[in-house]
């Protein structure tokens, strides 16, 4: 399998997708209801979301024939080949639709390939609004705009990104309190709090600005995120020696058999282990309480 090759493959189709999000943005777009998930942003979707995919795939599927992989998407029913295949394309064509009506910034295009035992393989991220392009492939290190990247912890606070659902949970000022507490008992002078946009571009903005962290506590419901939010990013974090894991410390369950939501063990993204471990002890504090 050559793996660069494929890179390039996943780089074009998300600067496709991004050109086609970028022309739609001065014209009206409706949000058209979905049953997926058990909030908000997972169950809006626009034409714009299948347009994109439509570039996407337009590149990516000659691929899946010539090299016999799988393919998941947002928008398309898994036919549980992921399953089957030794890979598999792992494609949310506009991650953050909500920030994307809104016409703020926070949306991007994720294209991850991941292997059969759900670790991730090939990661790109497009961010249309500031035009930044992120890409890594196993063992071969990141880059940002096509330059090796190697993202430090340069600020003097711990910077939080964090989505609607856990900004309207009961526990989010516990949870803010407890940050800036271990923020400081780090050596950092306190917390940043960022409500940016979809999982990709908050783990992005999380990684962009170290110290930094992102999570998703773990939930009963259907939702939590679901495989093509944290495939992509999974694979930068980890060629940019940062941590990404479930809320337990074990590795993202990138291709989970019975669904494609990730509520059963959350996501934890940090810049360093000392981040993840303070996020792992408060989140086990707060234990049913989230």
């Amino acid at each position: 399998m050559d793996f660069s090759s494929l890179t390039q493959k996943a780089r074009q189709a998300a600067l496709d997708a991004g050109r086609v999000i970028v022309a739609s943005r001065d014209r009206q777009v409706d949000a058209i209801h979905k049953d997926a998930g058990s909030t908000l942003a997972s169950q809006v979707v626009t034409e714009v979301d299948h347009e994109a995919q439509d570039a996407i795939l337009n590149v990516l599927l000659p691929t899946c024939r010539d090299l016999d992989l799988a393919l998941l998407t947002e928008e398309q029913k898994d036919d549980g080949k992921r399953l089957e295949c030794d890979y598999f394309w792992c494609v949310d064509p506009l991650d953050g639709t909500l920030p994307f009506i809104q016409g703020r910034s926070g949306y991007s295009v994720s294209i991850g390939l991941v292997a059969r035992d759900g670790s991730p393989q090939i990661g790109v991220v497009y961010d249309p609004v500031n035009e930044v392009l992120y890409e890594a492939t196993k063992g071969h290190g990141l880059r940002r705009n096509g330059k090796p990247w190697e993202p430090g912890s340069f600020g003097s606070e711990l910077t939080f990104t964090f989505d609607r659902s856990l900004a309207e949970s009961a526990v989010f000022e516990e949870v803010k309190q407890a940050l800036e507490s271990g923020a400081r008992s780090l050596g950092l002078d306190g917390l940043t709090t960022l409500h940016f946009g979809g999982a990709v571009m908050n783990a992005c903005y999380a990684l962009e600005q170290g110290p930094g962290c992102h999570f998703k506590f773990p939930k009963p419901e259907d939702g939590g995120g679901s495989l093509w939010d944290y495939a992509a990013t999974a694979c930068l974090f980890e060629e940019a020696r940062a941590i990404v894991c479930d809320v337990f410390g074990e590795p993202l369950d990138l291709n989970r058999a019975d669904s494609t939501f990730m509520n059963h063990r959350g996501a934890l993204y940090a810049t360093d282990e000392s981040i993840a471990k303070m996020i792992r002890d408060i989140i086990r504090a707060l234990g049913s309480r989230m």
